[in-house]
């Protein structure tokens, strides 16, 4: 224990700050054998703050809270000895009298009787010779909202202090709930648990806060996964909003392409290059209606689809035909090990030099092709059990596969050479037309000059 002391208000008798008399005459004014005696409350001082800090600030916290409300205080500060090891954990107990003092120094009611009244504001009998009646405490002292104010105080007064330390500390008297924290709170272990914990005994409140501490990093890790999942759709938002933003400014394909066609018929001579001009440019706005590509913005990210598509299907028909010819020459190169294999036994079954290597120049081409089929085989199936059934069987679902992909990827490649004709010819347009603007804008800056 740091320190100990008795506060009281200015009408408190002065033998009250005798802790003795105090509690006797607590006990003495009480006549219920189960009656409450006292608030008691027990708060954590700061460890930031030195010993003379967190004495000063508990006692004004004390004289502001409690004394000022005409309420008697009995504390004590303790502070963990530093040989024990461990946090300080330095905190203060109260204890305050629940009965209130009258203004001469004498005890008052705890409580006060609100009689019920019926319809008429008459009082209620209840058939004991009295009246029905709620009791109602004559202090806000014990009620709910009072102790999350005390609560509140207490966290504003160690946050001012931090913050007049200038630390960058904070306290807060809510619940991880109530501030929108995920996070589940620990319990309290107390000295003796702590002390079984230091000398290696595991206890189950020490099991059960490392339960909670691990489960509190993955809350914590989902939250920044959460948090950055979120800052990537609000990204993906505010760009999806730009591209919306720059394909309503985007040029209008349509319009581009019916004025294009006026001017071209404007300068046509025949029937039949007016008709040559209707059919090309109706079958290129059909084309665009049918998938909706009124803009520029739209084709281009239309066309941008579309080479994905197709890039994705070329690779992987790439892939299966580089496959195809792997699993083609691992059968071909199967067929020559098992039918070359006799002649390799039988070079290596001469013992004779001379007439090995007579028999090698004899059958130099086929034992060539045997120790290159030999050399590939061993990268695959080192045991020489080579599995040719599974690899014909692979290889011809690959070549129907590859089949189907290549017929289905052929319409695709005739609409993206369609799309680049079209966007050839947008861009022929846009091109004219800011040729033609800009003569337009030259020629009227000769006329302002010349006038």
């Amino acid at each position: 224990m740091i320190c100990s002391d008795i506060l009281l208000p200015p009408h408190a008798p002065e033998r009250f700050k005798d802790r003795e008399t105090l509690w006797n005459e607590v006990e003495k004014i009480e006549k219920h054998p189960k009656a409450q005696l006292a608030y008691s409350f027990d708060i954590a001082l700061q460890n930031e703050f030195t010993r003379e800090e967190n004495m000063v600030l508990a006692r004004q916290f004390l004289q502001d809270e409690f004394v000022s409300r005409g309420m008697i205080v009995d504390y004590a500060i303790h502070e963990k000895d530093a040989g024990e090891g461990g946090n300080p954990n330095p905190h203060f107990h109260v204890m305050c009298p629940i009965r209130p003092l009258n203004p001469d120094g004498s005890w008052g009611a705890k409580q006060r009787r609100e009689y019920i009244l019926d319809e008429h504001g008459n009082r209620i009998p209840n058939g004991k010779g009295d009246y029905e009646f709620n009791a109602v405490p004559t202090t806000d002292w014990g009620s709910p909202e009072r102790l999350e104010a005390w609560r509140k105080a207490w966290a504003d007064c160690c946050n001012a202090k931090f913050e007049e330390k200038q630390l960058a500390v904070k306290v807060d008297n809510r619940s991880y709930r109530r501030q929108g924290i995920e996070q589940i709170p620990t319990v309290h272990e107390g000295p003796a648990v702590r002390q079984m914990e230091a000398r290696g005994i595991k206890t189950d409140k020490g099991n059960l806060n490392r339960l909670i501490r691990a489960t509190n990093q993955k809350l914590r890790e989902i939250a920044r996964k959460i948090k950055d999942l979120w800052e990537i759709i609000q990204e993906a938002k505010a760009q999806l909003e730009k591209e919306e933003q720059a394909a309503r400014q985007s040029p209008n394909l349509i319009e581009i392409l019916i004025q294009r066609w006026e001017q071209r018929n404007a300068g046509a001579w025949s029937l039949k290059a007016k008709a040559k001009n209707f059919n090309d440019y109706s079958t290129l706005l059909e084309f665009l209606k049918e998938r909706k590509l009124y803009r520029l913005a739209d084709l281009e990210k239309y066309m941008d689809g579309i080479k994905e598509k197709s890039n994705s299907m070329n690779a992987e028909l790439k892939a299966k035909s580089s496959r195809m010819k792997e699993l083609q020459n691992l059968i071909r190169y199967a067929d020559d090990f098992k039918r070359l294999r006799p002649l390799y036994d039988e070079l290596n079954a001469i013992k004779f030099r001379k007439k090995r290597d007579a028999f090698y120049a004899e059958h130099e081409s086929e034992l060539r092709l045997f120790y290159l089929a030999k050399r590939k085989l061993d990268a695959v199936s080192p045991d020489h059990k080579f599995p040719v059934p599974a690899w014909k069987k692979e290889l011809k679902g690959l070549e129907v596969s590859y089949k189907k992909q290549s017929k289905e990827l052929e319409p695709i490649r005739q609409e993206l050479k369609e799309l680049y004709r079209i966007k050839g010819k947008i861009d022929y347009i846009l091109r004219q037309q800011n040729k033609e603007a800009e003569q337009d804008n030259k020629t009227n800056q000769k006329k302002e000059e010349y006038l």
